[in-house]
């Protein structure tokens, strides 16, 4: 069966309307006429069979297949804009470009850490990190808008995106606080935590689960004061002494600096940490540095 090939000046027309509101607008932010947006328009819905835009008063409103059209495009035009800015470096051939997505989970110490070991590549390398939700990474992950994710989980099983987990290390948990509450609750640790201050991330991370079975083995009930999805904020409330906070027992020399908190007890709980890919067998040299140099041996204290 025959299919039309898409016509990507059609379906950037289309996007400006989307993004604009009207032809008019559009029109004038193209610098082209009224009359060619609304030809290339009703060629492009022509073309996928389907009305993308229907009047609404004095608007143009998106139909359910425009929704799922403007989806694809927001994706297809960042990408372009991406790679206009990339090809316009000067530097393009001499650096070396990582694009990693850090999963908001995922301390900035340990990405540090990970990330050091594409920086000591001969070629130089220019590092671009996003930091979100894991769910969202994997996604920029699966349309190649990033090289690497890295994370505190590995791919669920059962997914359909065809991505690849690398364990990389993984590091014992201890719980930290600033030296008036490590004072307090250093002593008889672990049954010292009954009713202590706590800072946990959310059920979100796939460290909690773990936390809280610890508590439940070790017959603890700690007042859980706050609950965060960034690690950074949870840090900083760590900081200034609202409550004991759990971290890796591998960076007690960087939380002290960083945080002025110092170590409590160890958990006996164990964090580990992810690289993913969209291939099995990493290609990118700078993702295969890390590999190669990080893999289960950096966190392990």
């Amino acid at each position: 069966m025959k299919t039309n090939t898409l016509n990507y000046r059609h379906l950037y027309y289309f996007w400006m309307v989307a993004k604009e509101g009207s032809i008019t607008r559009a029109a004038e932010r193209l610098d082209v006429a009224i009359q060619t947006i609304s030809a290339q328009l009703a060629l492009l819905e022509q073309s996928v069979g389907k009305a993308l835009l229907a009047p609404q008063g004095r608007r143009l409103v998106l139909t359910e297949a425009g929704r799922v059209a403007l989806a694809y495009a927001d994706q297809i035009f960042l990408l372009g804009e991406q790679m206009q800015e990339v090809l316009s470096d000067s530097d393009i051939g001499r650096t070396m470009r990582l694009t990693v997505g850090l999963s908001d989970s995922l301390p900035k110490v340990i990405a540090s850490r990970l990330l050091e070991a594409a920086l000591h590549l001969p070629q130089r390398v220019k590092l671009v990190c996003y930091e979100d939700d894991f769910e969202s990474l994997l996604g920029d992950l699966s349309v190649h808008k990033l090289d690497v994710v890295l994370t505190d989980r590995p791919v669920p099983s059962g997914t359909t995106l065809r991505v690849f987990s690398h364990l990389l290390g993984e590091s014992e948990i201890a719980l930290f606080g600033v030296p008036k509450l490590a004072e307090k609750y250093r002593p008889n640790f672990p049954a010292s935590l009954q009713g202590a201050p706590l800072l946990l991330p959310t059920r979100n991370h796939a460290i909690r689960g773990r936390l809280d079975h610890w508590f439940e083995v070790n017959d603890v009930r700690p007042e859980v004061v706050g609950e965060f999805d960034d690690n950074a904020l949870l840090n900083i409330f760590g900081r200034i002494g609202t409550g004991l906070f759990p971290g890796p027992s591998a960076l007690a020399k960087e939380v002290r600096e960083q945080f002025g908190a110092v170590s409590v007890g160890a958990m006996k709980v164990n964090e580990q940490f992810y690289a993913i890919s969209n291939e099995r067998k990493i290609k990118h040299p700078a993702v295969e540095a890390i590999l190669s140099e990080v893999h289960g041996k950096v966190f392990v204290r």
